[in-house]
């Protein structure tokens, strides 16, 4: 794997089979079918293969939209989604001498039949379906990152030739604009996650925008800057009501009361100052717009970075992998997501095997030897108390003896020799190793330090004997991290004495 390749957070997918049903109901897709039945062993059609005027009229109705004043336009989007996929093939009238014929405009130019796909969505497999479906998206995302059909109308009923440079449309820009957009919706969703890998919260608009706009060094936000995250968030609501309908987000569009014409342009003329790192009032939030990626957006967005050659794991990549594998990953992923691994790799194997593989990999002096006993110790909490022997075995552990204890107290296990005062200082000193390399100084590591301090009065004088690779720097932490000058100051000299050892 290449050094610079980046790593995607993991994520935890549905079953292929879900997927799959997901695909199928999706109002596109199921719209697409649908007209593809309809359009049975053959419907006359115009030039491109698009519906005449009365067959459009026909399928709209057929589709339950003909009281809606966008329903036309919706059944036109599912024929051709039908035409790209497959699902409809269509065939050009040919003269007798094989030329194409000409028709009169309001004429058929060819015929349009249901195609070999439509059979995939009933007897082709979960993966089948999805694929199909993922073919289909790519062709709506190319659409949502098409130019305004409006502008280039304008140019050409004027006489002038296309233009891309004076519509303000780079195409390359805008799929790689719309590409990281879908990029940060797919990192949010794998770092705020419950249990079961879905997004907890949707994303609003505006910090939507700004988190691909506003420099990261830029405290406040110039004027132009905002007026530029008003012009992107115009753009995304444009491209996220064309894709909400795929299936692959959920989208609650802008208010459209905050959408005004200014100077002949639409911006939205409520401030959004301040959407850089924060967002609108709560109450007022879901008015800017909000979206999150469904479960099939996960996978869809995962297999196209796949292919693009980002690292996107998802949970359950380490089930066949040995125990160093899964404690080496663990500490780098969201906790979500390191139960659901944990969970995965327990699942392949019984109880005692498992502790003990995991017991093995968990020793060293290393580096990250104290952050890897941390994911260790959190793995174990899911191992079931049959496993108590492998547990009893490493008792006279130095390494292991005081996270075996903790587990079988936790397991209400009887007969526990107490550790030692050199066991204790050692799981200590290991235990705050970990957890600076974890999360670094928070507030949790410092009330730690505090009742640490405060339950020893000689803790610093035993602690900087400690035989333990990371001695000096947890006591230098605990120096920084302890509000009073005077322990802080016994903390350094302990850490000196420590590293003077050394």
């Amino acid at each position: 794997m290449p050094a610079d390749r980046p790593t995607m957070p993991p994520v935890r997918l549905l079953p292929d089979a879900e997927l799959a049903r997901d695909a199928l109901s999706a109002p596109l897709f199921a719209r697409a079918a649908r007209l593809a039945r309809w359009a049975g062993e053959g419907t006359p059609v115009g030039a491109g293969g698009e519906l005449l005027a009365d067959q459009l009229r026909t399928a709209t109705g057929l589709l339950g939209l003909d009281g809606d004043e966008d329903g036309p336009a919706y059944t036109a989007e599912a024929w051709q989604l039908a035409l790209d996929t497959g699902l409809v093939e269509f065939s050009e009238h040919t003269t007798e001498d094989g030329e194409e014929a000409e028709p009169a405009s309001d004429e058929p130019s060819g015929t349009a039949a249901a195609g070999e796909e439509l059979a995939t969505l009933t007897s082709g497999s979960p993966q089948d379906v999805l694929d199909l479906w993922l073919g289909g998206l790519e062709t709506v995302l190319a659409d949502a990152a098409a130019p305004d059909l409006g502008d280039i109308v304008d140019q050409l009923s004027d006489g002038g030739e296309l233009d891309l440079d004076a519509i303000d449309w780079n195409p390359e820009e805008e799929a790689d604009f719309l590409d990281g957009v879908l990029g940060n919706l797919y990192l949010l969703t794998a770092l705020d996650s419950d249990d079961d890998g879905a997004g907890r919260r949707p994303v609003p608009l505006p910090a939507l925008a700004a988190s691909l706009i506003v420099p990261d060094d830029m405290d406040e936000p110039t004027d132009d800057v905002l007026e530029e995250v008003s012009d992107a968030m115009m753009r995304l609501d444009d491209q996220f009501r064309l894709l909400a309908p795929t299936g692959l987000i959920e989208y609650q569009p802008v208010d459209e009361a905050l959408i005004e014409e200014v100077d002949g342009e639409g911006h939205i003329r409520e401030s959004v100052d301040g959407v850089a790192s924060d967002v609108p009032e709560e109450e007022d939030v879901t008015r800017y717009g909000m979206v999150s990626l469904t479960p099939l957006g996960v996978f869809a967005v995962r297999t196209r970075m796949l292919e693009a050659g980002v690292d996107a794991p998802a949970v359950g990549d380490l089930a066949e992998k040995d125990a160093a594998a899964l404690l080496a990953a663990l500490p780098h992923h969201p906790r979500p997501a390191a139960r659901g691994e944990a969970e995965l790799w327990l699942a392949r194997r019984d109880a005692p095997t498992a502790a003990r593989e995991l017991l093995a990999a968990a020793r060293g002096d290393d580096t990250d030897a104290p952050l890897r006993r941390l994911a260790c110790q959190q793995a174990l909490t899911l191992v079931p108390s049959d496993a108590e022997p492998a547990f009893r075995e490493v008792l006279d552990d130095p390494e292991l003896g005081g996270l075996a204890r903790v587990w079988l107290a936790e397991r209400g296990a009887s007969d526990i020799p107490e550790p030692g005062e050199t066991m204790v200082f050692w799981l200590t000193i290991d235990t705050i190793a970990a957890q600076l390399a974890s999360e670094g100084d928070t507030e949790e590591l410092r009330e730690l330090v505090l009742g640490l301090v405060g339950q020893h009065s000689g803790f610093f004088d035993t602690a900087w004997r400690v035989e333990h690779p990371a001695t000096a720097d947890v006591l230098e932490a605990m120096g920084r991290l302890h509000p009073d000058k005077k322990v802080a100051k016994a903390a350094r000299k302990a850490a000196f004495k420590a590293r003077s050892r050394g």
